[in-house]
């Protein structure tokens, strides 16, 4: 008998007023795989995301991690369980360097409290240097241990997509979300990113991705679950996924839904 998914969507709904924007999308994302979510413009992608992190409460259905109901959690509970993210639009701390901005990251595996802080005590020194010590191992990790005295937001921009990658591994999460990870970036970066994702993956991180750069979808996933219109039409491996007549029909764009066929750099459907 095989392992329950670490995340587990049944029969999920999000209405915005008359808008449906997520309707009755199940699917489950295994321990130790990267799944992609993918789908055309206002397909749900992102609002997904939004209910499973806690950012958004639903409206019906049901979001299980690690078996435990976590739909009406605050985002703050969730992370403290085991899942962290990074956002479509890069979200740092102005005047933190990269390093700061990778520690705030640790702050919900942190012991130490507001008095034990006030008071300096050996304890509080101690949890300081380790969280330091490992966001330094993080920085290091994606490559970017150089930058980590340096400003993150006079970062490049594949730099500043990497130190928000650490920040969100900095939480120790079982299950990673990442909100389009390769946009704004060139082949090179994306490249990179890919590289990124597969190590993370390695770690034995679970990743659950929105993205709209194909190659890269198709490169890294173990499976790919597609929107539309707030629906599932498709959830397969990525060779049958490229295959699939309803998903062929909508990114060919004859869905009513305008969405950017695959070019030359591999993009395709604009973040929803």
């Amino acid at each position: 008998m095989s392992a329950p998914p670490l995340l587990e969507l049944a029969a999920v709904h999000k209405r915005f007023g008359g808008l449906h924007a997520v309707n009755d999308v199940s699917f489950g994302v295994p321990a130790g795989s990267i799944k992609a979510l993918i789908g055309p413009n206002g397909a749900g992608k992102t609002t997904l995301f939004n209910l499973i992190a806690g950012n958004l409460p639903v409206s019906a259905g049901t979001i299980r991690f690690q078996g435990r109901d976590i739909q009406g959690s605050r985002p703050h509970r969730i992370a403290r369980l085991g899942m962290a993210r990074t956002f479509q639009n890069i979200k740092l701390f102005h005047g933190m360097t990269a390093l700061e901005c990778v520690m705030v990251g640790r702050h919900v595996q942190s012991r130490a409290g507001f008095f034990s802080g006030l008071l300096a005590l050996p304890s509080t020194w101690r949890e300081e240097r380790a969280i330091r010590a490992r966001s330094l191992e993080l920085l290091d990790l994606l490559g970017i241990a150089d930058c980590a005295d340096i400003e993150a937001t006079s970062l490049a921009f594949g730099q500043q997509r990497a130190v928000e990658m650490a920040r969100a591994l900095a939480a120790e999460p079982k299950l990673l979300l990442l909100d389009e990870p390769a946009a704004g970036l060139n082949i090179y970066e994306t490249a990179e990113v890919a590289r990124l994702i597969r190590r993370i993956r390695d770690l034995g991180i679970t990743v659950l991705l929105v993205e709209h750069d194909m190659s890269l979808v198709m490169d890294i996933s173990d499976e790919i679950v597609v929107l539309s219109f707030g629906r599932t039409i498709a959830e397969d491996r990525p060779e049958a996924i490229q295959q699939h007549p309803e998903v062929i029909r909508i990114y060919l764009g004859a869905d009513d839904e305008p969405a950017e066929t695959a070019g030359a750099t591999g993009k395709a459907a604009a973040p929803c």
